[in-house]
């Protein structure tokens, strides 16, 4: 790997990991109406979602994309 690559992937990894993301702000406002038990549902659906991602990230789903496009007419 590049070392600018490289580089680029430490600084996006760095980043995402200490800032706050639109889930844990959800889970924060979830947590402080309803209580942590009524926001375990919550919890366990972002990270079967974000597991989606990843898993279809590896299996290539991008790139699938690229050869077979959404929308032919837009």
């Amino acid at each position: 790997m590049e070392t600018s690559l490289l580089i680029a992937l430490a600084t996006f990894a760095f980043i995402s990991t200490v800032t706050p993301g639109p889930n844990n702000m959800m889970l924060l406002a979830s947590g402080a109406q309803y209580g942590y038990k009524r926001s375990l549902p919550h919890m366990l659906g972002i990270v079967i979602g974000v597991a989606g991602l990843m898993i279809s990230t590896l299996l290539g789903i991008g790139a699938l994309s690229t050869y077979f496009p959404y929308c032919t007419v837009c």
